[in-house]
């Protein structure tokens, strides 16, 4: 680097934090391919942590990437890695030519014209001059759907790891931050970050063959305190709001022919046009009759209506999905317990950037006596503790049939559908861990649940119960025991 800086609004470094980056520029790295069995095995853990969060498509930059020896396992469409260290940067171009490895300096990073879809801090944080100042100075470098992914090391581990290191057990290190879990988010809002996710990973970092495997995939994310490094998935809080031309409201009807035309009168308009595509299941009724009888367009945008070539809610969903034109999609069950005029709700929710998927939720007001048996409450209420700690974020209702998210972030959930099996029957699961894996904030929205005025659930409680639950074995051994 140059002695010369050009720095936006707040980044500049202190006296000390200069004084601690030219330690840490000329720290004797050494070459990271002579590391300790545990330093490796640490490594290549973290690799198989970040494969997983990673789409292959994304752009990834890491910042503090050392000898890239992490970020030459990443599998994504491009990987640019940059380190004050000289010494780490000259190491990692003879390693790994296929990187793009450059010096720079984090708190004071330029890459004009360049953006990235993931940004990386793995124990970069740890060692950093002025935590605030790198975080912030992110934001250059990111657009509105940019994913910071951090890992820091469990300060409960503090004591082991100096002992490693003093025994040579574990490579040398400069001196260490040592973040805590709530210090990271802290400095994440300071610097306009928000911190959505947290996990905890690898609880035997020794390399003892299956055993390590074994603990590490089926024990550590249950006990995600005691384990040696803290995941942080973090958000741009700078996300100008977006204001959606078209909104798309998928409505998929068996055995609805009573609720049809009040679901045309009572939906409000949510865009400078609502589209409203219904979709009928192989219904006993005269549901079909009604749809087809439906106007092309009604108050507020265009009528689309369609017979689904498959089985189930799921699937009518799917095929809604698909010829939906909105920028946004949104499901609503035709049966109308949930009111039609809370859709705008949602629709903010994505609009004003708080979330990026907005979930129903009926369990926080009072509902009708008849609304829902005490049998499915009983359950809903099991599957929110079991999501809520799958995905690392509170979903108090996994089951209401309102749900919606950006048309794009709905095809990346479709493209990688198979990751976790195609037998949803109602989609509600299927979108959730969708959403989860593509590291999108998922934010509850709650409604007044209402008891249905014409027809019968089609939900049979037992049946789907067990294959909810399939589901959530499945999801589990994809999302947590990985």
């Amino acid at each position: 680097m140059n002695g010369s800086m050009t720095v936006l609004n707040q980044d500049i470094i202190a006296p000390g934090g200069q004084e601690h980056l030219e330690k840490l520029r000329t720290f004797p790295w050494g070459n990271s391919s002579s590391g300790t069995a545990f330093s490796r095995f640490y490594k290549n853990r973290l690799v198989h942590r970040y494969n997983l969060l990673i789409d292959p498509a994304a752009r990834v930059l890491e910042i503090g990437c050392g000898s890239g020896d992490l970020l030459s396992g990443i599998r994504a469409a491009k990987r640019v890695g940059v380190d004050c260290s000289p010494t780490q940067i000259a190491h990692g171009r003879e390693r790994h030519p296929d990187l793009d490895l450059r010096e720079a300096v984090g708190e004071t990073l330029e890459l004009p014209g360049e953006t990235f879809d993931v940004i990386i801090l793995s124990d970069t944080l740890n060692y950093a001059a002025d935590v605030e100042v790198l975080l912030r100075r992110l934001h250059a470098v990111s657009h509105g759907s940019t994913r910071v992914l951090i890992n820091i090391y469990n300060t409960f581990w503090r004591p082991i790891v100096d002992g490693a290191r003093a025994l040579g057990l574990a490579a040398r290190q400069p001196a260490s931050n040592w973040l805590s879990r709530a210090d990271t988010v802290n400095l994440c809002a300071l610097a306009d970050w928000e911190v959505f996710k947290s996990f905890g990973d690898i609880l035997v970092p020794a390399p003892l063959g299956p055993l390590s495997s074994w603990i590490n995939r089926w024990v550590a994310p249950c006990v995600g305190w005691a384990c040696l490094t803290t995941f942080v998935i973090a958000r741009s809080r700078r996300t100008e709001p977006a204001k959606p031309r078209r909104v798309s409201v998928i409505i998929p009807a068996r055995n609805e022919a009573g609720n049809i035309p009040h679901a045309l009168e009572r939906i409000p308009p949510l865009a400078e046009e609502t589209e409203l595509i219904f979709v009928e299941g192989h219904s006993k009724d005269n549901t079909w009759e009604v749809i087809s009888n439906l106007p092309d367009h009604f108050a507020h945008g265009p009528v689309m209506k369609m017979r689904q070539t498959g089985k189930g809610k799921g699937n009518a969903v799917i095929e809604g999905f698909q010829a939906a034109t909105g920028e946004i999609v949104l499901i609503l069950d035709a049966d109308l317990t949930m009111p039609p005029e809370d859709l705008p709700k949602f629709v903010n929710v994505l609009a004003s950037g708080k979330a990026d998927f907005a979930n129903g939720v009926r369990l926080v007001y009072p509902m009708h006596e008849e609304a829902m048996q005490f049998a499915n409450l009983c359950a809903n209420k099991g599957f929110s503790l079991i999501f809520s700690w799958l995905l690392g974020q509170t979903v108090k209702d996994t089951l209401c049939g309102t749900k919606a998210l950006w048309r794009h972030d709905y095809d990346r959930i479709h493209r990688n559908r198979a990751y976790f099996g195609d037998f949803d029957p109602f989609g509600d699961f299927d979108l959730l861990f969708g959403a989860d894996k593509h590291n999108l904030k998922i934010m509850d929205v709650p409604v007044r649940y209402k008891e249905r005025f014409y027809g019968e659930t089609n939900i049979q409680r037992w049946k789907h119960g067990v294959i909810l639950l399939g589901m959530v074995a499945v999801a589990a051994k994809r999302l947590k025991c990985v």
